[in-house]
């Protein structure tokens, strides 16, 4: 069952560059994994500082490969010292709306 993750992060004030730096490196070596789907990065409209990782799985599987990954445990200690606060994270599975 695939696997949708959405991930909020503030990131400090003059840090945003940086930010977006590390980020490119993860959101490039994730997107080769073999079971993401989906992995992108956006910046809120409002307000400029929080981020949005939107990322897609093909199963619970790959996210778990995917927090293992080098890149992914590069970027999350690059990341500790350029956010504001602990990400918020959403794990989600998709609901059944056929009839």
């Amino acid at each position: 069952m695939t696997v949708k993750v959405v991930a909020f992060v503030e990131v400090k004030p003059g840090q945003e560059d940086a930010f977006v730096a590390a980020a490119q490196i993860c959101v490039a070596a994730s997107r080769a994994e073999p079971g993401v789907l989906h992995y992108d990065l956006w910046r809120e409209v409002d307000g400029q500082r929080r981020y949005v990782f939107n990322e897609l799985y093909v199963d619970d599987a790959a996210v778990q490969q995917h927090m293992a990954s080098d890149h992914f445990k590069a970027f999350g200690l690059a990341a500790r010292d350029l956010a504001a606060a602990r990400p918020v994270i959403i794990v989600t599975q998709p609901v059944d709306v056929t009839d």
